[in-house]
């Protein structure tokens, strides 16, 4: 299992539904076929190119094969993702202080009220 495969089989949107399905529990290839609104055959091609890369794992539960997520290789790449998640913990701590200053100086800032805005228009026109 390199990282190339486990990056190359996330890549498709419907292995990275299969992977959320069986994140909730093993599930059986029927009902994964189900869910995913594939047919028994493409499904089975992508859960084979999920067990390859060593995402999954199946048994035989008499008749059925049932696929279950390996956590392994999902702490691996949780761990290769860590350093650009402090990259965006750190801008998005900085982008909320930000946003928190603005909204800060909008509320001191002196606006119109409603009272400064009847009285402009209850002013009679020298015209009248």
């Amino acid at each position: 299992m390199s990282d190339a495969s486990l990056w190359a089989a996330l890549a498709d949107p419907h292995r990275r539904a299969i992977v959320a399905l069986l994140l909730e529990r093993p599930r059986p290839v029927g009902e994964i076929v189900e869910a995913c609104g594939l047919s028994q055959p493409s499904t089975s091609k992508h859960l084979r190119v999920l067990r390859d890369a060593g995402l999954v794992r199946v048994r035989q539960d008499a008749q059925r094969r049932v696929y279950a997520l390996d956590p392994a290789p999902i702490a691996e790449l949780d761990a290769w993702l860590a350093p650009y998640r402090k990259l965006w913990s750190t801008s998005l701590d900085a982008l909320g202080r930000r946003l928190d200053e603005t909204a800060t100086a909008a509320a001191a800032a002196p606006g119109e009220s409603s009272d400064e805005e009847d009285a402009d228009t209850s002013t009679p026109s020298s015209k009248d």
